[in-house]
């Protein structure tokens, strides 16, 4: 999937001094996942909302109700966001596999990051709802914890509440 993508861009911007924090963006289905394990590869610490909630709850709306989903998104956040603040403080390099659907959010976790010590890059992974929709529809059928299932009526909500990256120092990447 990011097979033309230069990775080096993300690389080159570590420096040992302050660690760098790729924040990951996009709507479900957009590949986050997918680029931020690469990253992972490389020795990036990963955090995963969905992972935590796997972790602790088990899967979306088999093994807790879909209306507990908002608040355990909660809980997860705040555990990952004290872990992600640790981790600055120890210079790890991290990548967050969140959605950062909004640029409020956005902007929290970078000034956040920058209290710290750290340094943010933003990428916006920016995919067609089509292509979205037919990734959603494989995805749907696995089990585990990064393939909660979203359906059409989901992606339309979240596409419509999607606030895309505009002059925030974003790398876009269209895929």
């Amino acid at each position: 999937m990011f097979e033309k993508f230069n990775f080096d861009i993300i690389y080159r911007e570590r420096d040992g001094l302050n660690p760098l924090i790729v924040m990951m963006c996009g709507v479900a289905g957009s590949g986050k996942t997918t680029f931020s394990q690469q990253l992972e590869k490389e020795g990036f610490v990963r955090l995963s909302i969905d992972e935590e909630i796997w972790a602790t709850h088990g899967r979306f709306g088999i093994d807790f109700p879909m209306e507990k989903i908002e608040e355990y998104k909660k809980d997860a956040e705040i555990k990952l966001r004290n872990h992600l603040i640790k981790l600055i403080q120890d210079k790890q390099q991290v990548v967050i596999d969140f959605s950062f659907w909004n640029c409020a959010r956005r902007k929290q976790y970078k000034q956040l990051i920058e209290k710290y010590g750290g340094k943010w890059k933003l990428i916006y992974l920016k995919v067609q709802p089509d292509v979205l929709l037919e990734r959603l529809n494989i995805r749907n059928k696995r089990f585990g914890a990064n393939s909660f299932p979203i359906t059409e009526e989901m992606l339309t909500s979240y596409l419509n509440g999607f606030q895309a990256p505009k002059n925030e120092g974003e790398i876009v990447i269209e895929n």
